[in-house]
């Protein structure tokens, strides 16, 4: 997080919690009364982010960081049979692969 972003949380909780409506005006007086440089567009960014969002869904998802891609949903399996034959057949791919000890040489000789 920036410090932009991080002063204009700020601002904006201290606004809340006085009960004034967070304005991009409000932000950037709140954030030059602490001394604090910040690019322009951050709260014209912030009062935008606040007409959509409540500030308390802001808080509560605060460090949830950023929505990753959607995960799609597998089909359905057409039948439990055929469910669990590539189950069976994993199983066996795998042993095969820790067979690697017959080799004749250990790493730690």
């Amino acid at each position: 997080m920036s410090i932009g972003e991080t002063a204009c949380s700020y601002a904006a909780l201290i606004l809340h919690e006085e009960g004034i409506s967070v304005t991009s005006e409000k932000i950037n007086t709140l954030v030059k009364a602490a001394n604090v440089e910040i690019e322009s567009y951050w709260p014209a960014l912030f009062a935008k982010l606040f007409e959509k969002m409540n500030v308390e869904d802001f808080i509560s998802n605060i460090g949830a960081g950023g929505g990753g891609a959607p995960v799609a949903a597998a089909p359905p399996p057409a039948s439990s049979a055929a469910a669990a034959a590539p189950v069976a057949e994993e199983k066996k791919e795998e042993a095969k692969e820790e067979s690697d000890d017959d080799m004749g040489f250990s790493l730690f000789d």
